[in-house]
């Protein structure tokens, strides 16, 4: 016969096993969710790395398996456009067979200004940590590679980003080569944050597989709030206080989806890039 503290002890035990299913199962759900929204800021592009070592990037209609799009299920969002018109101009079509080589100075200070329809966004560059990603930026920038280009993603549920530097504004463009991963143990990514202000590489990288490694071109996205994210992605800036007042205007406009990741609804384009040393 069970005593009744026998059967306390057994109601206890069970209690405890249920609560661990339900952490275990919250945790898969958890891991699968972030797997997912840190693939959305993976660099939509088509073909093999030999189209880079050749130049070549074309978007031949399919779809990248390492990257993730949301499919809207509602109505877009309707929020009004809070930006100015695009200044006059076309962006250039620019494409290099490889990476420049690093001319910047590791030791200098460099500021990356952007120009742009919805307000002015600095960035600091951080050249001793990542200096091939500033130096990709000096070069691309001086070439006038990020005028007239527009930010074309916004997410505002689960990380919280505006992604730019794709010429082609699908999220598929590129120059043309390739930059190595840099600065991914940055102390200020730890507990896999990334946080307000930050702007770091996009990427290919796939959690899931472990491939893409090294694949950054000319995409980046701007952090305007902490956003839970392994620390996959180069981390080589950091926005000032009135840039950080800019993007925060772009994602209050919310996404053309409404459902947390799509086209920005504010119209945000590059008017002007530029680089300086300091």
């Amino acid at each position: 016969m069970v005593s009744q503290e026998q059967r306390r002890r057994q109601l206890a035990r069970e209690k405890f096993l249920r609560q661990q299913q339900r952490r275990t199962v919250a945790r898969r759900k958890a891991h699968a969710r972030n797997a997912v929204i840190a693939s959305v800021l993976g660099v939509i592009l088509i073909g093999s790395v030999a189209l880079y070592t050749t130049g070549v990037l074309k978007d031949d209609g399919k779809k990248d398996n390492a990257s993730a799009e949301v499919t809207p299920s509602a109505s877009p969002s309707k929020a009004p456009d809070p930006c100015e018109k695009p200044a006059e101009g076309k962006v250039k079509e620019l494409t290099y067979k490889k990476e420049p080589a690093v001319t910047i100075d590791k030791t200098a200070k460099y500021t990356m200004d952007l120009q742009t329809t919805c307000g002015d966004i600095s960035i600091s560059m951080d050249a001793a940590k990542t200096p091939r990603t500033v130096n990709s930026f000096d070069f691309l920038v001086n070439k006038g590679y990020l005028d007239h280009t527009k930010c074309h993603r916004l997410t505002t549920m689960g990380i919280y980003v505006l992604q730019c530097g794709d010429p082609q504004g699908t999220g598929m463009g590129g120059p043309g080569y390739t930059i190595p991963d840099e600065n991914l143990k940055d102390t200020r990514l730890k507990g896999g944050v990334y946080p307000a202000g930050t702007v770091a590489m996009a990427n290919q990288y796939n959690a899931q597989t472990k491939e893409g490694r090294n694949t950054g071109g000319s995409q980046f996205f701007l952090v305007y709030q902490d956003s839970q994210l392994p620390a996959d992605y180069t981390p080589f800036g950091t926005i000032s206080e009135s840039g950080m007042k800019v993007l925060k205007k772009i994602a209050d406009a919310g996404d053309s989806t409404g459902q947390g990741d799509g086209a920005p609804n504010a119209t945000v384009v590059i008017n002007k890039a530029t680089v300086k040393e300091s």
